[in-house]
């Protein structure tokens, strides 16, 4: 099936939110979103705003997976994918285009944070990108990671 790449609109924000509850690792639902703060109303307006830039997956009517960045810190805020999607080379497409797109804004130092088991597919995935841990832990409790500008992705 082919997969549209594009960038993200407000109108995208209640599918991203469903996804999020749908993930293989750390899916968090929709009620625990809210409890977080995070709304489709708050995550639409920030996008809005420019605040959020991301890029979604769409494969026909479903979508596969997003990537968003916040344009102020640099921070890789979330990279998510349907399960069914996992393997594909779509998650890595995903944030090369948003790690593009933050550099393009100024950013010479990348970070996001990421669950600290090696058992997690997450873990390898960004090092296999290039990302390092910084020895920090953000406040969810997972580790740090940064992509410098010196940092070559496969």
């Amino acid at each position: 099936m082919d997969i549209d790449l594009r960038p993200a609109l407000p109108e995208d924000i209640a599918a991203c939110v469903d996804l999020r509850g749908r993930t293989r690792e750390n899916a968090i639902p929709p009620e625990r979103l809210a409890a977080l703060g995070i709304t489709v109303a708050s995550w639409s307006g920030q996008v809005s705003r420019g605040e959020l830039i991301g890029h979604v997956a769409w494969a026909g009517e479903v979508m596969a997976g997003y990537a968003f960045g916040d344009v102020g810190s640099g921070e890789v805020v979330v990279l998510a994918l349907l399960p069914a999607f996992e393997g594909r080379g779509l998650g890595r497409r995903l944030l090369l285009r948003l790690v593009a797109d933050l550099r393009a804004r100024g950013h010479r130092r990348l970070f996001l944070g990421c669950g600290s088991d090696p058992a997690l597919r997450s873990h390898g995935f960004y090092r296999r990108l290039g990302w390092r841990p910084t020895g920090r832990t953000d406040r969810f409790g997972d580790e740090e990671l940064e992509l410098l500008p010196d940092a070559t992705a496969p």
